[in-house]
């Protein structure tokens, strides 16, 4: 019986002590690879230099140069209040341009940081199809900062959904990174899994507004396991760019269909036509 009793305490001792071990040259493989990042990204950071998102010159730190920022054409005030299209003088608060009187959108407001143009016109479709998730920072920063009216009484966060054939041959959703960091600046959770797109559509890119509506419509649905979770919850989509405002609209109606309180629309760009006015 002793015998027995000292081998299995040797036997014991000896998986304690290795699991000592064990953790020990693990946690010093960790303190060395982090070594070797740290050093790596030195080195790469001086061997390349940091480029701006848009002209590709060098900057200093992370970001746009000058000249870059400078063409980046930022929506403020005064604005309609439900569409967010900016107003070429202050008609006084809570005036509607012609466009949200005569064809007024599910959602209830929508804003957007920048005018599509110039700057953002380089911005949008490298994130969006050139792999340029280094992008989505500096971009959902600048929504949050634009979107707080929106956020603070916001629910959730919704990223307008790809469908999965899209979706496995980009790997990543634009819309999803960019609600990644505006959940992040707000303190406001994602959900990622509540709309779904339930067909493949067209790119909307050369498109009329009425052939945008149609190729969208039907084309998004609430998860019916979610729906409960839906209902009476503020929620704000989010999406990269809003032209006609088709895609974001179909995915309005859809989520009030499900009994969500109010849906509003968070984009970076919006495309502003000429010459709109307030009535």
């Amino acid at each position: 019986m002793g015998t027995g009793a000292g081998a299995s305490t040797s036997r014991v001792g000896g998986s304690a002590l290795k699991g000592r071990l064990g953790n020990a040259w693990a946690r010093s493989w960790s303190a060395c690879r982090n070594v070797w990042t740290a050093t790596a990204r030195t080195a790469l950071d001086i061997a390349l230099p940091t480029l701006c998102f848009s002209c590709r010159e060098p900057v200093t730190g992370d970001g746009l140069c000058a000249t870059c920022w400078s063409r980046l054409s930022f929506i403020a005030p005064p604005y309609c209040a439900r569409l967010g299209i900016p107003f070429v003088y202050d008609p006084g608060p809570g005036l509607l341009s012609m466009e949200a009187i005569a064809n007024p959108p599910a959602y209830q407001r929508a804003r957007a940081a920048v005018r599509y143009a110039d700057t953002a016109r380089t911005l949008v479709p490298a994130l969006k199809y050139q792999d340029r998730t280094d992008l989505a920072p500096t971009m959902g920063r600048l929504m949050a900062r634009t979107g707080g009216e929106l956020l603070k009484d916001a629910d959730a966060l919704i990223p307008v959904p790809l469908h999965w054939q899209r979706g496995w041959s980009r790997r990543y959703n634009q819309s999803g990174a960019l609600a990644r960091v505006i959940a992040a600046q707000a303190g406001i959770p994602v959900w990622g899994d509540v709309l779904q797109r339930t067909r493949q559509t067209r790119q909307q890119v050369g498109l009329s507004r009425a052939e945008r509506a149609r190729n969208v419509q039907g084309a998004f649905t609430v998860a019916a396991e979610k729906k409960s979770a839906l209902q009476g919850r503020r929620i704000v989509l989010i999406d990269d760019v809003l032209t006609s405002g088709a895609t974001v609209d179909t995915c309005a109606r859809a989520l009030l269909r499900a009994r969500a309180a109010s849906v509003d629309v968070l984009v970076f760009a919006r495309v502003v036509e000429p010459f709109k006015t307030p009535i």
